[in-house]
């Protein structure tokens, strides 16, 4: 972690604006992980993680709304979940390499976490769900992302 976090100038706030939103996604992330991570690791990261269509709402002029519920579960927790599981899995493998696998338990009511850590190699994760107290959707979730 960055000892201070730059401010961004107007002008560069600015140019977010004409970018495509991985890349400002990118933009904003790469002073907390470089130089730990590459830049083309984390462009790649950054890349798989947000691989779903973002949507800007306008509601008028100068107030927009990012709509977060666009990613595969259908969730906010999609951005997250799926950029933290593709930077635990570099970093585990850098740290770790291949051959060993680290086992995530957390607990959660739906199905993001799961689904950001499918396909991640050297991470096993299993959900500790409440009892009763989650949607058909992501009990489906379990069984797929087992």
């Amino acid at each position: 972690m960055p000892a201070e976090i730059a401010r961004r100038s107007p002008e560069e706030l600015e140019e977010f604006r004409s970018l495509p939103f991985t890349e400002v996604c990118f933009r904003v992330v790469k002073p907390f992980a470089t130089p730990d991570v590459p830049e083309e690791v984390l462009w790649q990261i950054v890349s798989e993680a947000i691989n779903f269509p973002v949507k800007l709402v306008s509601l008028s002029p100068g107030l927009h709304v990012l709509e977060l519920f666009h990613g595969p579960t259908l969730a906010f927790k999609d951005f997250g979940a799926r950029f933290m599981a593709r930077l635990m899995g570099y970093l585990f493998a850098v740290n770790h390499g291949r051959s060993q696998c680290w086992s995530l338990r957390p607990a959660t009511r739906g199905s993001a976490v799961a689904h950001g850590f499918l396909g991640v190699a050297g991470i096993r994760v299993v959900i500790l769900y409440p009892s009763k107290r989650i949607s058909e959707a992501a009990g489906e979730a379990v069984h797929y992302a087992g």
